[in-house]
């Protein structure tokens, strides 16, 4: 197991990314977004740049955060998927350069204006077969997919998460957990939306196909006309995403992924009112991180106690 975390809700230049990694005593980035761009879409200098300051400071991007077939994109529109495909064949190249070998995709917004339901067949038809293609261009470059379980269609509950899997059934295509998002989720697996996610019980189910875990944690709010519902993002361990029982049951199977933390609580990156100033979200990526250091050398600590 080691770290890595969106150092984007930290700061906005590589300097400052690497300089905040460095200070936790990491050496891994989940890049997203470097100085309001991203690897896909900066111009040819400034990735130069970049490839020269992460090979003289020893720290690499372990993962691109990418925005392929996510909670924006509608898999019933051509144009959304010819951008998540545009953003694949752009950045994979780059990927390969910086030997990149992770890529965080998703699996379309969440259809809630069809009557016929989110995971109806012909939805189901067009998801499973977009992913599929991205999953197998990622392929060609030694890139392993992973999915996360965010307001997606795969994200709709740990059922629809395995029929993903069974229905796309490449090697490289695995799982990215996120503690927090089931917090904000509904269970579309149950009739009527009578019934939220457990982020523990979509984990156990799913646990086996996990390669990477964010690392979220928050309390839900209330349910906003938008997207996202509005969640009260907490240090880990203070929410309701049962972050310490994933991370100690992590510990004990030995898992050998990354921990990247996604905190929220100083810069939620889908909504642009609640970004903070930049020493705010400084500090608070530090205390997030050292937060989940501390959790898991208690918990090394109770399973050593209890052998």
């Amino acid at each position: 197991m080691y770290y890595s975390g969106f150092a984007d809700e930290a700061c906005s230049s590589i300097d400052d990314q690497i300089k905040i990694t460095k200070e936790l005593g990491w050496n891994n980035i989940e890049s997203r977004g470097i100085d309001g761009t991203t690897l896909a879409e900066m111009d040819e200098k400034s990735f130069e740049i970049l490839e020269q300051k992460l090979s003289e400071s020893n720290v690499k991007i372990d993962c691109y955060g990418s925005a392929v077939a996510n909670w924006s994109k509608d898999p019933r529109k051509e144009e959304d998927y010819l951008k998540s495909k545009k953003e694949l064949l752009s950045v994979l190249p780059r990927m390969k350069r910086l030997k990149i070998h992770l890529l965080r995709g998703m699996s379309f917004v969440i259809v809630k204006d069809d009557p016929r339901g989110p995971d109806n067949p012909e939805i189901e038809k067009e998801v499973f077969k977009k992913v599929k293609e991205f999953v197998i261009i990622c392929a060609d470059y030694d890139v392993v997919y992973l999915h996360e379980n965010c307001q997606n269609y795969g994200g709709l509950s740990w059922k629809h998460t395995l029929r993903l899997i069974e229905a796309v059934n490449r090697e490289n295509f695995r799982l990215v957990f996120d503690t927090g998002n089931p917090v904000m989720s509904y269970d579309w697996s149950v009739p009527s939306l009578k019934k939220r996610q457990s982020s523990w019980e979509f984990y156990e189910k799913v646990k086996d196909f996990v390669d990477r875990v964010h690392i979220k944690d928050g309390i839900f709010v209330k349910d906003t006309d938008g997207v996202f519902p509005e969640v009260k993002f907490t240090f880990p361990g203070e929410g309701d995403g049962d972050v310490e029982r994933i991370v100690e049951d992590l510990l004990k199977r030995n898992f050998t992924g990354a921990l990247s933390i996604e905190p929220h609580m100083a810069v939620v990156h889908h909504e642009n009112s609640k970004k903070s100033d930049n020493e705010i979200r400084y500090e608070n990526y530090l205390e997030y991180g050292r937060r989940l250091m501390n959790m898991v050398e208690n918990l090394k600590k109770k399973i050593n106690a209890g052998k």
